[in-house]
């Protein structure tokens, strides 16, 4: 559960700092000039560190470090700042209670410790999608670091907008890079790093999709004596789309109701707008088995369909080598479809990501297939009817379950990683500052503290750590998943993806047309990789990429392709098969031995 903020008293060095000066330039008239100004420096940081051992003793409770290397990271944060004192910088994220906390605490924290005053902004990410997308192609300096996606790795890598940090902490970064930044100990830095092998952006937060389900009701013995004599089989974790399909269809149509009220074996959203691309585009078609084999993304054919040679993208459509509209992710839209109509409450459809996050909380959701971790700490709310009066939560999360398509090696499930990105476009001086501000949100002395507010980790010691081990019991699993090996599995957005904000808004309008019932979901998916493969042949022409652009293929007869090995996979003769469950207790066995999938 996430611990309550310790706001330390308001500190305002301004006056305070006028008499210490004034102090030190009365003692002797024949103090230089130079000596009087560091005898009023010298105080300043006194004052400084004060207030960052408040913040240390207080809201930076508990740590991996201790006090004293706490302090330390403080002092660097002190000196560094030195140059920017007065400064104000501008940084901007997305609204999610992880960013909420930093832009409420740790940018007064940053303030008071180094005199620097960050706005830190928090919107709604496709308005931010939008402001970084500007600035790449104005140049004009609109925010002086972004909290952005990494889904975006490919973008930078290739358009040469963003700052590699690899180069950066090398040359004009150096002196304000914290020397116990430790990159090595961030869970998500090999979603940042491009295919040059240079990091790109400085993870900040992360979340994963799971499987969501209710544990007490999988519990219970006439649930489970019911449904083996439905289905034949064990109600468990479903490890493929067959079993999940199966446990919706007995809550929904069999049980239908518990306790007194009605119940629903599936939970998803359907609203027309940016959020519903990002349900496909965030490893769903991976998750059916759209793509070859590859972490942290399929290579040669990633989940977007998108086929690369060498660097370059060739193409989205099955006649170029793509998956984007082969068998395998029509069948992940036709469930989609089928599930969401047939299972699901019937205020579902009217909803998007925001909206429907915190559903389950309601105490009518038996299981989700697509569940967004960044809403954990919504569902352990005391009072909610999810939650034991112990403080416990009486549901789970476990591994995403797997579609027919699917197979061993591939991508699972999405993770979210949302990562400081500087551009070249910012000042130097004002991306040195940011730099700063990036670090002292994610190191270290705070990260901890942070984790357990936000429940979105990037550190493998905070993972590790006995403040984890005593939370783990009340968070459902979720510190389970990400110290299992077996994580690495759910991934963002990867490398062939060339520019993600064009290719990525051509989604959620034609996934409306399914939605709305305009088209079958064959048609659909054909709309979509035609169009995704005309935006790869525009970005190709724009020229403005400075290395691996798209260089589409002619097409050719779709079934050259489908006698090759690997994606696009030829239709299933049976895209249902035999549902496999597991019990839960087992399923962390898995977990913890780095197994995914069966």
């Amino acid at each position: 559960m996430p611990t309550t903020p310790h706001y330390p008293a308001p500190f305002n060095p301004d006056r305070r700092r006028f008499l210490q000066a004034s102090a030190a330039l009365g003692l002797s008239a024949a103090l230089s000039g130079r000596q009087a100004l560091a005898q009023v420096r010298s105080s300043d940081d006194t004052l400084r560190a004060a207030a960052a051992r408040r913040w240390v003793l207080g809201e930076f409770t508990p740590s991996t470090l201790s006090v004293e290397e706490q302090m330390r990271e403080m002092d660097f944060f002190i000196r560094a700042a030195e140059p920017f004192r007065g400064q104000q910088i501008y940084v901007v994220s997305e609204t999610i209670p992880t960013h909420v906390y930093e832009a409420r605490f740790l940018a007064r924290a940053f303030r008071e410790i180094t005199d620097i005053t960050v706005v830190h902004d928090v919107i709604r990410e496709g308005e931010l999608v939008e402001r970084i997308q500007q600035q790449m192609r104005t140049g004009r300096n609109l925010y002086d670091a972004y909290v952005n996606d990494s889904d975006f790795i490919g973008t930078h890598y290739r358009y040469e907008t963003a700052t590699p940090l690899t180069d950066w902490i090398a040359g004009d970064g150096a002196a304000f890079t914290l020397p116990t930044l430790d990159l090595d100990d961030f869970i998500g830095l090999s979603f940042t790093t491009g295919p040059d092998g240079k990091v790109y952006q400085l993870p900040d937060q992360q979340f994963a999709n799971l499987y969501w389900f209710r544990h007490d009701w999988f519990q219970r013995p006439e649930l489970k004596a019911a449904f083996r004599q439905r289905y034949g089989y064990d109600l468990g974790v479903p490890v493929n789309w067959k079993a999940y399909e199966d446990i919706a269809d007995f809550f929904t149509n069999e049980v239908r109701e518990l306790d007194g009220r009605r119940v629903y074996g599936h939970m998803d959203y359907a609203k027309v707008d940016p959020s519903l691309g990002w349900r496909f585009t965030d490893a769903w078609l991976a998750m059916a088995g759209v793509g070859d084999p590859g972490l942290p993304n399929g290579q040669p054919v990633d989940e977007w369909g998108i086929r690369v040679e060498g660097c370059h993208p060739v193409g989205s459509s099955v006649s170029r080598g793509g998956a984007l509209n082969g068998p395998a992710a029509v069948y992940a839209l036709r469930k989609y479809l089928e599930w969401l109509r047939q299972y699901a409450p019937p205020e579902a459809p009217r909803m998007d990501f925001s909206a429907a996050g915190p559903v389950p909380g309601r105490g009518d959701i038996a299981q989700q297939i697509f569940w967004y971790t960044a809403f954990t700490a919504e569902l352990l709310k005391e009072g909610l009817p999810v939650m034991n009066a112990d403080g416990t939560p009486k549901w789970r999360v476990a591994p995403s379950p797997h579609g027919a398509y699917w197979e061993q090696g591939m991508k699972l499930g999405y993770q979210d990683c949302g990562s400081w990105t500087l551009l070249n476009s910012t000042p130097v001086r004002r991306r040195q500052a940011a730099w700063l501000y990036a670090q002292f949100t994610t190191c270290k002395t705070v990260s901890l503290k942070k984790t357990l507010v936000g429940l979105t980790p990037i550190r493998d010691s905070d993972l590790r750590s006995a403040a984890m081990s005593e939370a783990a019991p009340r968070l459902g699993g979720l510190v389970e998943f990400y110290r299992s090996p077996a994580r690495v599995a759910w991934t963002p957005t990867g490398v062939n993806v060339p520019d993600y904000p064009r290719l990525a808004q051509l989604w959620w309008t034609r996934l409306g047309e399914a939605v709305r019932d305009r088209a079958t979901p064959q048609q659909i998916m054909d709309q979509l990789a035609a169009a995704q493969d005309q935006t790869l042949a525009r970005l190709q022409q724009a020229g403005g990429m400075k290395r691996c652009e798209p260089r589409l293929v002619e097409p050719r007869d779709p079934q050259y392709w489908f006698d090759q090995p690997g994606a696009p996979k030829p239709r299933l003769a049976d895209e249902e098969g035999q549902g496999l469950t597991m019990d839960y207790e087992e399923m962390l066995r898995a977990w913890r031995e780095g197994r995914v999938g069966v």
